[in-house]
């Protein structure tokens, strides 16, 4: 048994949940891995791996957490944590994730379930973006947004072209004051990666306790539309364009934004946004072995195009179409060419 096994075990023996059966549960692109808890009497909850020698941290994920619930919106609450060893044992919220609940619900009745369930989660947008902010918020701001949105060029356009520095210099210096421009006044509270594949529907709770959350330790502060940006362009699944505009018209509607202004926000943010995760999803094959992340590729190429036709990005759009390649077949094969041996998990 590895070290790293033996250390969950006696955190495990510690709990309520000594004993109980262990199974895996799908992790994600982090280091973190997760493992569903069967007591005897029918009790259920989630194991959190995060080791801290592979450079994860649970404690953001409990300081964001607590302040989730104390909102009463529906974070899995933290049974127990061991902070130093990177262990929590957290409330099991089920498997009814957004992302599986639409594709299940009958045809002719998804496209008004799709509207509910994005309702819901718009609403909690609205409810958590009125609260103060958690101490300790590091902010999403116009420089790490510029940073970031580099990561466009140093993996998806070094992987697959080679690099250039002029064109990087461009993206940075051209996306940068665009981002000044929009640096809100009152930052809120971003969870970063609010989509479908985190958000769980919890038809048995109230109103915004309705949406389960996942996924929210690498929250910042930062531009009201970031978060609607995230659930709105997934990269995994489509939103309805449909949809997604009624969306942009009830989160203006709730919090009072000027619908011209954010409609440009959120077209800026999410170029930034689409930016990034290519760059991501590049590295995440290149550099990590994950090469089932590059098929995502082409759906975020085309919200980035989308973001870009808006005409207050014309000079962004000049510099990102002759710094990266379109996704077309071969460009996707020399990605995966590229892909390093799977890491070993313990």
């Amino acid at each position: 048994m590895s070290d790293r096994n033996e250390l969950a075990r006696r955190f495990i023996a510690s709990s309520d949940f000594a004993g109980a059966d262990r199974r895996p549960l799908a992790g994600d692109a982090s280091n973190r891995r997760y493992d569903r808890l069967h007591r005897k009497d029918g009790a259920v909850a989630v194991l959190m791996d995060a080791d801290p020698a592979k450079g994860e941290d649970v404690r953001p994920f409990v300081h964001i957490g607590r302040h989730l619930t104390r909102l009463n919106l529906s974070a899995p609450r933290i049974l127990m944590a061991d902070t130093k060893n990177g262990f929590l044992l957290l409330e099991d919220l089920g498997d009814d994730l957004y992302a599986r609940v639409l594709p299940a619900t009958p045809e002719a009745a998804r496209a008004e379930m799709e509207i509910r369930l994005y309702s819901e989660a718009v609403d909690v947008l609205a409810r958590l973006h009125l609260a103060p902010l958690p101490e300790g918020i590091a902010p999403y701001d116009a420089k790490t947004m510029t940073d970031l949105a580099a990561l466009s060029h140093d993996w998806y356009r070094s992987a697959t072209q080679g690099e250039d520095a002029g064109l990087r210099d461009a993206l940075t210096g051209t996306i940068r004051p665009l981002l000044d421009a929009i640096a809100p006044s009152k930052p809120v509270l971003i969870l970063r990666d609010y989509h479908a594949e985190n958000l769980i529907w919890l038809p048995d709770r109230a109103g915004v306790a309705r949406v389960g959350l996942l996924d929210f330790q690498d929250a910042m502060s930062g531009h009201p539309a970031y978060d609607l940006v995230s659930l709105l362009q997934d990269a995994r699944r489509d939103v309805p364009p449909a949809v997604a505009t009624a969306m942009l018209e009830r989160f203006c509607a709730q919090t009072g934004h000027n619908r011209v202004t954010m409609t440009t926000a959120f077209h800026l943010l999410g170029a930034q946004r689409n930016l990034r995760i290519l760059g991501v999803f590049a590295r995440l094959c290149v550099r990590d072995g994950r090469a089932r992340y590059v098929d995502l590729i082409p759906r975020v190429w085309a919200h980035l195009q989308r973001d870009l036709a808006h005409p207050a990005l014309a000079a962004l759009r000049g510099v990102v179409t002759e710094m990266l390649p379109e996704p077309e077949p071969e460009i996707l094969d020399v990605l995966r060419s590229r892909a390093a041996r799977p890491r070993q998990r313990a």
